[in-house]
């Protein structure tokens, strides 16, 4: 998983055992969701590409200081997508560990990615940040076909259900 940005909400715990190796653990905490909106070829999602174009993915960031997980969810769709969007009921909340090295040091993270579905408002994909390759609106067939994550694409299913949009048999 790429690194998020810096942010004040990593809490280092206590150091843990896994395997022979005894690993700093950090906490992070993220939101971020599913925008949709209606246009002429029907409903359209926006993912956004990281690590060259290799994974499609939710929009996504850490909390900062003070911000509600709604707050964090509209602010990292519009960083990431240059969408701006209202913010709809959650969706689900994904539990990720996972090591990266910092500093020449393996740390293990441990993330809660809180998930809302997100009403477009305004915005084009094309004023996305630097954080991430590519921001594109895609049919839900296609953005099942695409997601990387098979945990993103069961939290795409549930907003196409709360939508009344029938679910593609795509990326099972």
């Amino acid at each position: 998983m790429a690194p998020q940005k810096q942010g004040s909400n990593r809490q280092a715990t206590p150091q843990r055992s896994l395997g022979s190796a005894h690993l700093r653990t950090v906490f992070e905490v993220s939101a971020g969701g599913i925008v949709y909106r209606k246009s002429d070829s029907g409903l359209e999602v926006c993912l956004i590409s990281t690590r060259g174009g290799t994974r499609w993915q939710l929009p996504k960031g850490r909390q900062e200081d003070g911000e509600s997980l709604g707050q964090t969810a509209v602010r990292e769709v519009a960083e990431e997508t240059g969408l701006e969007a209202t913010l709809g009921p959650p969706l689900d909340t994904l539990e990720l560990w996972y090591t990266w090295t910092e500093n020449g040091e393996p740390v293990r993270h441990h993330k809660l990615v809180h998930l809302f579905l997100l009403t477009y408002v305004s915005g084009d994909t094309s004023n996305h940040d630097g954080e991430v390759d590519d921001a594109a609106w895609c049919i839900p067939a296609e953005a099942l076909a695409r997601l990387t994550f098979p945990s993103e694409r069961r939290v795409l299913k549930r907003a196409l259900a709360l939508l009344d949009f029938p679910t593609p048999n795509v990326g099972e």
